[in-house]
């Protein structure tokens, strides 16, 4: 005949225990607090980055914007058939101009200035066919009107982070 034997666990007494569970569950606790720590490393890095790109896009679609403008303005002059005088910085262009030493100058001034755009007419300096030459010496060839525009700006004025500066060519 088959006997069936029932086996039944007893717990174990305190004294034949040695705690091996308490120190996986600790290294496990220890693990899961520096995967958090990373993960909040990795948030604040990304944070700043956002906000850096932020300031940085501000600062290019302010100076933009005032480009822009400037360009609008120009426009309005032009059709206005001489009633409205065109507002420029340069009327010719009988010096050089370069736009990366005009907005060092302005680089995070404080106040900044009230005139952030720089205009100048570079018709006469253009020969025909072979580019824009943006030499000193005006040449006898008279073309349609071309402006040299460029804007200058940073993300807010009271404490800038970034500046832009925008240096465009626009025919009317």
């Amino acid at each position: 005949m088959n006997t069936i034997r029932i086996r039944r666990s007893f717990p174990v007494p305190p004294s034949a225990q040695r705690g091996a569970v308490l120190y996986v569950a600790l290294i496990m606790l220890i693990l899961l607090a520096l995967i958090g720590i990373t993960a909040m490393q990795v948030t604040g890095l990304q944070e700043r980055m956002t906000s850096s790109y932020r300031s940085t896009n501000m600062a290019f679609q302010n100076a933009e914007g005032r480009a822009r403008g400037k360009e609008s303005d120009l426009q309005r002059q032009v059709q206005s058939a001489g009633t409205e005088a065109i507002d420029l910085d340069q009327p010719l262009c009988t010096s050089g101009f370069d736009p990366s030493a005009w907005a060092e100058k302005l680089k995070y001034a404080n106040p900044l200035p009230a005139k952030l755009s720089f205009t100048r007419r570079i018709d006469e300096c253009v020969s025909g066919g072979t580019g824009i030459g943006m030499g000193t010496v005006p040449l006898s060839e008279n073309t349609n009107l071309i402006f040299q525009v460029t804007a200058y700006a940073v993300d807010h004025g009271t404490n800038p982070g970034s500046d832009a500066v925008i240096d465009t060519i626009f025919v009317p």
